[in-house]
């Protein structure tokens, strides 16, 4: 239909078109965007072995921290629409 494209518009070749990115699977279980844009990620040892581990240690293991800054551009890689 001519109505839908805007004047002098043309097709898009195939080359034109960006493909869309994958999103990596493993990394958005694992990693959250906080409002900057920094990348969350959960503590580690928080699974098992938990009654030698004192309730003041598993509080803190917890909270979400910041991933480290030499890691947030793979990250960001690895979740390109977040």
């Amino acid at each position: 239909n001519k109505k839908d494209k805007p004047h002098g518009a043309r097709p898009k070749k195939l080359e034109e078109i960006t493909p869309k990115l994958t999103t990596h699977s493993g990394a958005k279980k694992r990693f959250k965007m906080s409002k900057k844009g920094k990348a969350m990620r959960a503590h580690a040892y928080k699974s098992h072995i938990l009654n030698k581990k004192s309730t003041k240690r598993k509080r803190n293991l917890r909270k979400v921290s910041v991933a480290d800054d030499s890691n947030q551009r793979q990250i960001h890689r690895l979740l390109p629409y977040n």
